[in-house]
């Protein structure tokens, strides 16, 4: 009789402990209200700064930025009059582009909002049993009226997502040399880009909320 009273009370201390846990890995609800008081109908995308070492990395994810932004209801300034725009006013260069301050993006832009984003991580990377392409990257958008920030998030994905290593060592050793060459050849790196791109700026619970643009306009989770 002893022996079952402690355990059970061993099993109500470990659900106890199991619920705790629960709670705290709980997502909190992102705050939106610096999001819907500002309420931005146009967004300015700036050049990524590139944190990794692949030099093509700011390009590669900048020309797939505008699609989920557009698909969830933004109008977004065409990036390639934007550059030329910061090319003829001598700015070619992420770092430089993003110091400058949000009063002037306005004057010169006219935009409500502008998105900078930061490449954390882009390209193959080899290990002995393994070979993913891996992008990962931050955003924070910014009302150009105020500056104050109105979201943050960020998003990855890789080549290696829902793959099974069922090979055997052999196996998984030849697989991760393929994929490395076919990564490399197959500028892999920019379709990951796209899928990363999607998952950072498409509206979502927790993400961007629906633009004016959108038939989903203000039927966020988080109402406007």
């Amino acid at each position: 009789m002893m022996r079952h009273a402690r355990l059970l009370a061993l099993a109500a201390m470990l659900l106890a402990a199991l619920l705790v846990t629960g709670c705290a890995t709980t997502a909190k609800p992102y705050d939106y209200s610096a999001f819907k008081r500002s309420n931005p109908k146009s967004i300015l995308v700036l050049p990524p700064v590139n944190k990794s070492p692949d030099i093509k990395a700011t390009y590669s994810l900048l020309a797939q930025m505008s699609y989920p932004l557009a698909e969830s209801g933004y109008y977004v300034f065409p990036v390639a009059v934007v550059d030329e725009t910061f090319r003829q006013n001598g700015l070619t260069v992420p770092d430089d582009i993003h110091a400058v301050a949000p009063a002037k993006l306005r004057e010169i832009f006219g935009a409500d909002a502008a998105l900078y984003v930061e490449i954390t991580q882009y390209g193959t990377r080899y290990a002995v049993l393994s070979s993913a392409t891996i992008v990962a990257a931050k955003a924070r958008l910014v009302d150009l009226k105020s500056g104050e920030t109105l979201w943050t998030g960020a998003a990855s994905a890789s080549s290696n997502e829902n793959q099974s290593n069922n090979n055997g060592l052999i196996g998984m050793l030849v697989k991760a040399a393929v994929d490395q060459i076919v990564n490399t050849l197959t500028e892999q790196g920019h379709t990951i880009a796209g899928i990363t791109s999607q998952r950072l700026l498409a509206a979502r619970p927790y993400g961007l909320l629906y633009g004016p643009r959108s038939p989903n306009y203000g039927k966020d989770d988080a109402p406007r």
